[in-house]
């Protein structure tokens, strides 16, 4: 029998996850704090909620995706938040990247009321989101897990269970460290093929294939030679999944010298007023420092 899902978080990453789940046939309810954002579910099918407490209230399975930490802490257990009205035996599943601590803590206060929680975030960018090919790291009780995998298989492709509360949210750090620093790599590789003289497709052809591969040289390098920063994830929030990323590991005794490089330079680009850019406008710090600007169309940026 088919779960009432609740799904709370309209924004970049939550829009294309709710249309797969329409897509899917789901009996669908959506909440999102800017109100109209909801009009286009409700156009597609999708019932809508006053607040996430009637979220919680009229659904069986509620799945967050908002921005931080404390915009989860919001949903969850402010006034008019989904603690309000949820009631033993429903599942909630956070699709954010929140502090790894916060997820044990609103578990904890969930599970006192008989409830379920799920860290599931996400990785794939907004494509990922619209194709239904998202990557999905969760962490809770197993049981709950299965319960759920249904569900996330309407947006996500690889789903994988990786341990027991806050996990998700770890391997999610992980995955952004490697994020970032791959990244980093491909910015280097074109500002060095554009100095060089070479035709950046043909370069970007050439070694996309092979060993040097990725996701992030492909979907984000081939963005970059056309110079169009529309962002898949922006440099706002992937510097929130950073400062997770530099805290946990400061927490660990880890040193992450790469990735605190790779956050100076995002830092120096959002005091530029780019942080609604692209993760991948990650180049134009590099640009600014040597004066070479990467790309068929070159601007001043």
């Amino acid at each position: 029998m088919s779960a009432n899902i609740g799904f709370i978080g309209l924004g970049i990453m939550g829009r294309g996850m709710v249309h797969n789940l329409l897509k899917a046939k789901h009996n669908v309810t959506v909440w999102n704090r800017t109100a109209e954002r909801m009009d286009e579910f409700t156009a597609a099918g999708a019932d809508s909620a006053t607040s996430p407490a009637a979220v919680a209230a009229q659904c069986d399975i509620i799945m967050i995706c908002v921005s931080d930490t404390p915009d989860v802490e919001q949903v969850i257990a402010a006034k008019h938040g989904v603690l309000e009205t949820i009631s033993a035996g429903k599942l909630v599943i956070d699709h954010s990247t929140i502090s790894p601590q916060t997820t044990r803590e609103l578990a904890a206060i969930l599970n006192a009321k008989g409830a379920h929680m799920l860290d599931a975030p996400i990785s794939g960018g907004s494509e990922g989101a619209a194709r239904g090919t998202l990557s999905i790291m969760v962490g809770g009780d197993p049981a709950q897990f299965e319960r759920a995998r249904p569900y996330l298989e309407a947006f996500g492709k690889t789903i994988t269970y990786v341990g027991s509360q806050g996990a998700g949210q770890m391997v999610k750090l992980v995955n952004q460290i490697l994020v970032v620093n791959t990244h980093m790599a491909v910015c280097e590789a074109f500002l060095f093929a554009q100095a060089g003289g070479l035709d950046l497709e043909q370069t970007l052809k050439a070694v996309e294939g092979g060993a040097a591969g990725s996701w992030m040289l492909s979907n984000r390098g081939s963005q970059v030679i056309v110079r169009d920063w529309r962002p898949g994830f922006t440099i706002d929030l992937q510097q929130k999944d950073l400062r997770l990323v530099l805290q946990a590991a400061d927490q660990l005794g880890v040193p992450l010298i790469s990735t605190s490089r790779v956050f100076n330079l995002y830092r120096t680009l959002q005091a530029q007023g780019l942080g609604d850019e692209g993760n991948h406008a990650l180049i134009k710090a590099l640009e600014k420092m040597t004066g070479i600007i990467v790309g068929t169309t070159p601007d001043a940026a």
